[in-house]
């Protein structure tokens, strides 16, 4: 196999900058990140234009989209309700077609000069003097000018980029790259389509085809991508992306980590075996399972690298606490991390609750604490346990800020996980690897040990998903949920039966029952008319109390009404917080601050007001806050069109998919149907759709021809292997390993 010849360009350096200003097509392809030839060759066209074929004036139809050849016979500027260029141009049977610019500028008129030859392209259509094209392509051309051989690409552009520059731009990418074949003839024989398919189109053959396809291409091939230089595309791109993640499991393997194994304690019985004993609750045969896959983990001593995934309500917060005591019990500290100080709170309640009793320091950190208490909090985490240290820390992303050094790390948990960013979850790793042997005295891991990592998810990963964006990582997932949940049933109603729906929140608050009512934003904005939550919590207030006020909190006699956003104090989210799940509140109106971590088992009504506007995952994730008691439970999704006459197509899909369904499973799968990878997953939360050409949904069997062929590269050619991703992906490796 030759050595791989890629060329290419790399971006203008400073002094490069300086010395050559960009011209404003520069400036707008560096705005599309179009700085390499490679760049360039994989920006592919969005539609084509046939300027292959002429048709005579004599043949055209109203609505073809034609291109035809004539001499100007005729170029006037009529005045009416405003200024028109009239063009009539002859073709050789004598026929005549009229052009019309309703804008126009002096070189048209000169280019359209009576008697120059002109070739026009543009859509066909009846007017009062006969067949028309209103504003048409044009160019001159001399008689008996040849016709372009291929198709003409229409690319994604900007403004600033004309279509003719981006056309020369690529094309000169094209000249210049040199890519050599980086697939094993072993690879080109596995294809399921029969060994041609990709040996009739390397790489390079492909993209030259995509950007110029001839004239007898089938068009609905090109657009359904099913075209074998589309299928050569997609097959580099899954491989590439495949590669890169057995070669992150490949390195992770090769890393080291403490190995934490359940100790017994002075009765024989662990942590572990003792936090069993004292849970107010069996666990689910799911639970147990998924918790010894996690011991079994800990006990290696390579990191852990595990997705915890299961639906609202399946018990994933007691998972993570059994791993934290297998953790603190040999000897080490455990963090969890988790998007809101609301969702953090929520654990440290549950987690003081279960282990404080057996004797575990747990610590709290978070932005909104006083400076004293940090500073102790700070303190506790850096000393070791026999010195009063923290060994169980709870926090937001402040855990991870730099002055955070933890004494001796085993076990990062972080919880919902697709809520950080890929750049903080890496953050995480690098930090807590960092400070491991950090300390003065010596304390801490090995050099060069990291901690286990567990990454928690109430968004389920549909399968092909997994498969190709989680493929470094393995996968628990609890599939069933804890006994005594009781049914939601989802209902869908328009915003006109409100008055309807707040008579039923007053029934169920005379039954002792806890209500949320969700709205989007906090405050009035021009561009979107949403009803906000301060005004709801006013309106809401009044309906329920006869028109009397009551404070957030409530007030003597009356109903109780909560307000929280995200721009209150933590200190007063904390107190209206305290008194929702208190049961002294009996209706809080929020905004998605509550979408996760909130568990009120008293709460039986779930409000979603403007439901069309929010996304289905976080529907699902709201409906989760009810149903996590004995009572029966509903989730009213309201929704309005608007100025419309009916919902959107998506919104519709959206509500429809609430309202059949409560399997957190089935909602994801149909999420990815509706939305696509790259924004399901925000791409791993990259910022950057990590698939341009593949569609999951349809190129499984692709898919499945990658995975195998990017273990046979690893094993038998990985110089290959190395040259593949970094053609495909270059820097963006890194944020698939988080």
């Amino acid at each position: 196999m030759p050595a791989v010849r890629e060329h290419v360009d790399k971006a203008p350096t400073r002094q490069d900058k300086a010395d050559k200003p960009l011209s404003a097509p520069q400036k707008a392809m560096r705005r599309l990140g179009l700085d390499s030839d490679m760049d360039l060759a994989l920006h592919l066209p969005l539609r084509y234009e046939d300027e292959t074929r002429l048709m005579a004036i004599a043949e055209l139809r109203d609505g073809d989209l034609a291109q035809v050849e004539g001499v100007v016979r005729d170029n006037r500027v009529e005045v009416r309700a405003r200024r028109q260029l009239i063009v009539r141009i002859e073709d050789e049977a004598g026929h005549t077609l009229l052009l019309r610019f309703l804008n126009f500028y002096p070189s048209q008129q000169k280019l359209l000069a009576v008697g120059q030859r002109v070739r026009v392209r543009g859509e066909v259509r009846g007017g009062f003097l006969g067949r028309e094209m209103v504003h048409p392509e044009c160019k001159a051309v001399q008689a008996g000018a040849p016709l372009a051989q291929a198709l003409t690409p229409v690319y994604p552009t900007t403004a600033g980029l004309p279509q003719a520059y981006l056309r020369k731009a690529v094309g000169r990418a094209l000249d210049k790259l040199v890519l050599d074949e980086t697939l094993p003839p072993q690879a080109l024989q596995s294809w399921p389509g029969g060994p041609q398919v990709l040996a009739d189109w390397p790489l390079h053959a492909a993209l030259d085809y995509l950007h110029h396809p001839g004239p007898e291409v089938s068009l609905a091939a090109l657009q359904d991508r099913s075209h074998p230089a589309w299928l050569r595309l997609k097959a580099e791109e899954l491989l590439a992306q495949q590669l890169s993640q057995l070669q992150a499991r490949q390195a992770q393997a090769q890393r080291r980590a403490p190995a934490l194994r359940i100790r017994p304690g002075p009765d024989d019985q662990g942590l572990h075996e003792r936090l069993l004993a004292v849970l107010p609750f069996a666990l689910t045969a799911a639970q147990r399972r998924v918790s010894e896959e996690i011991a079994q983990d800990l006990a290696r001593p390579s990191p852990m690298h595990r997705l915890l995934q299961g639906d609202v309500g399946s018990g994933k917060t007691v998972v993570a606490a059994l791993a934290a005591a297998v953790c603190i019990d040999a000897g080490y500290q455990c963090v969890l991390m988790a998007p809101t100080e609301i969702l953090a709170s929520q654990h440290v309640k549950k987690l003081v609750d279960w282990l404080t009793p057996l004797g575990v320091r747990v610590a709290w950190l978070a932005g909104g604490q006083k400076t004293k208490e940090r500073r102790e909090t700070l303190e506790a985490i850096a000393r070791a346990p026999e010195q009063g240290g923290a060994q169980l820390i709870v926090g937001t992303h402040a855990v991870i800020q730099d002055k955070v050094h933890f004494h001796k790390l085993g076990l990062a948990i972080v919880d919902e996980q697709h809520r950080f960013g890929v750049a903080q979850r890496l953050a995480l790793r690098e930090k807590v690897r960092s400070d491991q042997g950090a300390n003065s005295d010596g304390s801490g891991g090995e050099d060069g040990e990291e901690p286990h990592m567990l990454m928690m998810s109430a968004t389920p990963i549909p399968r092909t998903l997994a498969m190709s964006y989680y493929a470094d990582l393995d996968v628990s997932t609890l599939d069933e949920l804890p006994p005594g949940r009781s049914p939601i049933v989802t209902r869908v109603i328009s915003e006109q039966r409100r008055p309807e729906l707040i008579e039923r929140i007053r029934a169920q608050l005379a039954e002792g029952r806890q209500v949320y009512w969700v709205c989007p934003l906090i405050e009035e904005s021009e561009a979107v008319d949403l009803t906000n939550a301060t005004a709801t919590h006013a309106e809401l207030t009044a309906a329920l109390n006869h028109g009397q006020p009551a404070s957030p909190r409530g007030g003597e006699g009356g109903i109780q009404v909560g307000l929280l956003h995200s721009r209150l104090p933590p200190p007063e989210k904390q107190a209206v917080m305290a008194e929702f799940v208190a049961g002294r509140m009996g209706l809080l109106v929020s905004t998605t601050v509550i979408e996760v971590g909130v568990d009120v088992p008293n709460a039986t009504l779930m409000v979603i007001e403007h439901a069309e506007r929010f996304g289905l995952s976080q529907l699902h994730q709201l409906r989760g806050r009810v149903g996590r008691g004995a009572q029966a439970s509903a989730c009213v999704l309201l929704y309005s069109t608007g100025d419309a006459p009916r919902l959107g197509q998506t919104a519709r899909e959206r509500l429809k998919a609430m309202a059949e369904t409560n399997d957190g499973f089935e909602i994801a799968r149909r999420d990815l149907e509706i939305r696509g990878p790259g924004e399901f997953l925000g791409a791993r939360q990259s910022g950057a759709a990590l698939l341009r050409f593949a569609d999951l949904a349809t190129d499984g069997v692709v898919l499945d021809w990658a995975r195998q062929t990017a273990a046979l590269m690893l094993a038998r050619y990985p110089a290959l292997a190395e040259r593949h991703v970094a053609r495909w992906l270059g820097g963006r490796v890194d944020y698939l390993k988080a």
